[in-house]
């Protein structure tokens, strides 16, 4: 594995996008809680690569009005694609499908387990439940990280 860079955010993402319009897989640890339960921020890391195709239930890095976020793909209509992040309770983000810079292949926990992301389909239709099931999530890992 190579040598560990800490970047500002902004460089890095920047970065993180013009490696994947080359083609190349890249390989990061996002920030932040918005796609809890199934990615943990600053702990679990992330495979990254360009797909031709956007699919609902892809978890996506996407830059919208400047913006970067990681996010689930929750519809695609025409060139229209709408992002939510898992661990949100409300709030959508919309762009362009051009402004999709890479599909995350790959969750690798700190342990070292490498799991495909599902389609998140249960959890998509669990969204009236997502603050209790999120409350769980937060005390389990208090308990057993």
């Amino acid at each position: 594995m190579g040598k560990k860079v800490v970047l500002p955010k902004d460089v890095l993402l920047d970065e993180v996008a013009r490696l994947l319009s080359e083609g190349r897989d890249v390989t990061m640890v996002p920030k932040g809680v918005s796609m809890l339960p199934f990615i943990h921020g600053d702990k679990d890391s992330v495979v990254l690569r360009k797909k031709s195709v956007i699919r609902v239930g892809d978890i996506v890095l996407a830059r919208f009005d400047g913006k970067y976020v990681m996010h689930r793909v929750v519809s695609v209509e025409g060139n229209s694609v709408t992002l939510m992040g898992d661990g949100n309770l409300k709030g959508v983000e919309q762009g362009d499908v051009s402004e999709v810079c890479g599909t995350v292949v790959e969750i690798v926990s700190p342990n070292g387990r490498h799991r495909k992301p599902t389609k998140g389909k249960l959890w998509r239709r669990l969204l009236p439940l997502r603050r209790y099931l999120l409350k769980i999530d937060r005390k389990w890992h208090k308990i057993f990280d």
